[in-house]
């Protein structure tokens, strides 16, 4: 930016044309979510934005639909593509749909990389997964059968049928039940990530299979859902509700019995790498390419594999002993 001297640098600072030429110079990273009001999103762009103070030139827009469509996230993509940001980190309501949009943000120079749940590979250059997919679906029914030591019936809670992240984890959890003998899926069921329509797809589990043992929701609205729907139901301690959830969410299921367990990275961590790996690409501090490594700050650095994907980190368990401590937190 050329310096202003004399007389117009005087107009320039009282007309606040001089900020707004330095503000313009920050980095825009936007942070799309799959739906406005989900804590687990609101807990990640707090992780966001503490990437951007650390790193001192970075504006965050935090946007997203009001509801988990991937027409709603398209309309918000396009707008930002409009707005000519430097980078988009989405977490994605359907793998395939966003890409065509995708493509386009790209093509005009835009940095654009998925978080939590992924687009395919021609829509991003890179994705961040949470955890290993693997250690997931291990994850979230080693939950139910630690509690289950003779075997039982359980149910999985989804949120989208085309969710990403939800059909892979869903897929490695099955891969890995010969591990875990005489847990028997007996169903899935899908709640969209709406809290009243989780509420009634838990309901109908309970009513359909009277001898259901587990839900698993490994989705942050569902497993809010479904814990309330047991405990509704008076079956507090005949169903256990297990799976992804927020530690200040689910404190009150813990307390009660609905749930025993559950699992989650931490979101504030998730957000903050996403905005990190976004930066450092936008930037060209880093190159998306299979076998490289790009930054995270404080959580090291991400290593993508041969489809440009890494793993910030493991899954990590709540329970009684711990959710006192984590719950004001996120």
């Amino acid at each position: 930016m050329k310096k202003l001297t004399g007389l117009m640098t005087t107009v320039a600072i009282a007309t606040g044309l001089f900020a707004n030429a330095a503000a313009a110079e920050d980095v825009r990273i936007a942070l799309v979510v799959k739906a406005l009001g989900i804590g687990f999103f609101e807990a990640a762009a707090k992780g966001a934005e503490e990437a951007a103070k650390e790193l001192g030139d970075v504006e965050i827009i935090y946007t997203g639909p009001t509801e988990t469509t991937a027409e709603g996230q398209i309309e918000v993509i396009n707008s930002l593509i409009a707005q000519n940001v430097d980078a988009i980190a989405v977490s994605a309501n359907d793998t395939d749909a966003l890409v065509p949009t995708l493509k386009k943000a790209m093509q005009r120079g835009i940095t654009v990389i998925s978080w939590d749940s992924g687009v395919a590979e021609d829509g991003r250059q890179a994705h961040l997964n949470p955890s290993s997919n693997a250690l997931i679906g291990n994850m979230i029914v080693k939950l139910a059968a630690d509690h289950l030591p003779d075997g039982g019936d359980v149910a999985v809670l989804s949120a989208t049928t085309t969710s990403t992240n939800q059909n892979i984890w869903i897929e490695e959890m099955t891969k890995v039940l010969p591990n875990y003998p005489g847990i028997n899926v007996v169903g899935t069921v899908y709640g969209d990530d709406l809290a009243d329509k989780s509420y009634r797809e838990a309901q109908g589990l309970m009513q359909t299979y009277p001898d259901l043992d587990a839900i698993i929701a490994p989705t942050s609205v569902g497993i809010v859902a479904a814990a309330q729907a047991v405990a509704d139901a008076g079956k507090i301690g005949q169903v256990n509700v297990t799976g992804l959830g927020l530690p200040s969410e689910m404190a009150g299921a813990i307390e009660s019995g609905a749930s025993k367990s559950f699992a989650i990275w931490n979101p504030i961590d998730l957000g903050y790498s996403a905005a990190m790996i976004a930066y450092n690409l936008a930037t060209d501090k880093a190159k998306a390419e299979p076998g490289a490594t790009i930054p995270m700050g404080r959580m090291g650095d991400l290593t993508l594999d041969e489809t440009n994907s890494g793993a910030m980190a493991d899954p990590f368990v709540y329970d009684s002993s711990n959710i006192e401590q984590f719950k004001s937190i996120f």
